[in-house]
């Protein structure tokens, strides 16, 4: 199953929601730090309402420890960029992929995507509208791998 992991996110109420989801979909999230909050903040929790007991959860210290991991686990990590090179509804999506988000202020470091099998976008009719917000768009991301692969059902 895919796994969603986001590099040093800053806002505890996205990644709260990000677990929810993490938790309604049994999908693990992994975090990698810095982290822009600690772990007990209140309003992750919040977000998160009375989920957390449900999330899969793995923190990393630094994006190098984390591809360790998932280097010895297997799979491809994909990057979704507003600078993407691939269309994520357009992507074949596989059981062990790595679902890799950026921090709301800055996104993917270009040094994280330049060790992804591939990076995605995901397409805006507003070209005014800079990015999404991450929680959304790790909904997006992850239901469509989850389509593709389907987990729907």
């Amino acid at each position: 199953m895919p796994q969603v992991v986001l590099i040093n996110p800053q806002i505890p109420p996205n990644t709260g929601n990000i677990a929810r989801t993490c938790a309604a979909t049994d999908t693990e999230l992994h975090l990698v730090g810095p982290l822009g909050f600690e772990i007990s903040d209140r309003y992750l929790k919040r977000a998160g309402l009375d989920y957390w007991p449900y999330v899969k959860l793995h923190q990393h210290d630094s994006v190098d420890t984390f591809q360790t991991y998932s280097q010895q686990r297997g799979g491809r990590c994909l990057g979704f960029s507003v600078n993407g090179n691939c269309n994520y509804a357009n992507f074949q999506f596989q059981a062990n992929d790595w679902l890799l988000f950026g921090s709301e202020t800055t996104g993917l470091p270009p040094t994280v995507i330049s060790t992804c099998a591939a990076s995605l976008y995901i397409p805006m009719a507003q070209p005014g509208v800079r990015s999404l917000n991450l929680s959304v768009s790790v909904a997006i991301g992850l239901f469509e791998a989850r389509r593709q692969l389907d987990y729907l059902n």
